[in-house]
């Protein structure tokens, strides 16, 4: 186990680095860097009006910025430097964690992803808790109760909630719910009131709560199918092994065959994925949903990031969550052998 382990560590450096590195070389053929964007602004202002002609002024006029201030830019951004040189110097500073400052948020990188993490881990938590509670015992229902009206009629209910994209639903929980056209029961914006720190431990709880309702039901009705669908057949599939059988003709009743035997084989693929979900779940950012509920938080950033062209904000956060899901991952395939006893890694290394 610890060889296996040792092993998957090494192997996430060369995984690391070339996503790292991949992405690097795609953000040198993006058209529109920081500098040319600083430029365009420069020269922007300096077409509306602005004085300052001569040599020595920021924007000449037609023939734009002289070369010194364009060099001053590029010295600024860190782009004075040939591109493999800034890359080993960014993977440098990424092995210690310094992921540098964003271009625009006049704040380090670390700092602000911190500082939009509450509204991220808000909604991939809750939609994370929702998630197993609901769907595992309504799966291992909907397998006992296989053809049953009861389970064709939650499968429709599911698949249907699966099929509308999140960001409808909210639109539509908003018009419902949100003062659209009916009713105006739940709030629309951020994660508390403007009174929160008026209010008394209870109150803060609730109000809390009351802001998170629509944008946890939009973002977790599409994920209910995937997950009952898997619990459903991965019983079915333990029930109709010819051990269940051999337990009921031995005179165990339904339930201690469910929940002695049946349960802890056919839990396995669901709760090795406990793990991984359980840690994205901290991070994890939808920007349509973000967006339509007024959250600021991690897919608003990203996106943010990248249409600005904020290269420390893109990278520095995906060196970080790809290092989480790497970790993630291994803690998946760890938790097979924690779960099943069978299972050794013994014959990979």
């Amino acid at each position: 186990m610890s060889l296996y382990i040792l092993k998957r560590f090494l192997l996430m450096i060369p995984t690391l680095f070339g996503v790292m590195f991949i992405t690097f070389v795609i953000t040198q053929f993006v058209p529109g860097g920081p500098v040319e964007k600083m430029m365009a602004q420069i020269e922007g202002r300096g077409a509306g009006g602005e004085s300052g002609g001569g040599r020595s002024g920021l924007y000449q006029g037609k023939q734009g910025l002289d070369q010194e201030r364009i060099d001053q830019l590029k010295k600024l951004y860190g782009f004075d430097k040939p591109p493999m040189q800034r890359f080993f110097s960014m993977m440098g500073s990424y092995l210690v964690f310094d992921f540098g400052d964003s271009y625009y948020h006049q704040k380090g990188v670390a700092q602000l992803v911190i500082s939009k993490l509450p509204v991220s881990m808000s909604l991939g938590i809750w939609t994370f808790l929702i998630v197993y509670s609901v769907c595992i015992p309504l799966g291992i229902r909907k397998a006992i109760l296989d053809g049953s009206r009861f389970d064709v009629i939650t499968s429709t209910v599911i698949l249907i909630g699966y099929a509308i994209p999140g960001f409808v639903l909210g639109i539509l929980l908003i018009v419902l719910f949100g003062g659209g056209s009916f009713w105006n029961v739940f709030p629309l914006r951020g994660l508390i009131s403007d009174n929160w720190a008026e209010l008394s431990w209870t109150g803060k709880v609730l109000d809390y709560l009351w802001h998170m309702v629509l944008p946890i039901i939009s973002s977790t009705v599409g994920s209910l199918a995937v997950m009952t669908m898997l619990t459903k057949n991965s019983f079915l599939e333990e029930i109709r092994k010819q051990y269940v059988m051999t337990a009921r003709a031995k005179g165990l009743s339904d339930n201690q065959v469910l929940y002695r035997h049946v349960f802890r084989n056919a839990i396995i693929p669901i709760i090795t994925g406990f793990p991984g979900s359980f840690i994205t779940a901290f991070f994890t950012g939808s920007l349509l949903i973000e967006t339509i509920f007024s959250l600021d938080g991690m897919g608003l950033l990203a996106y943010d990031s990248v249409m600005n062209r904020d290269y420390p904000v893109v990278l520095g956060t995906l060196y970080f969550f790809t290092l989480i899901g790497l970790i993630a991952r291994l803690l998946s395939d760890l938790s097979y052998v924690w779960v099943d006893p069978r299972i050794s890694f013994e014959k990979l290394q």
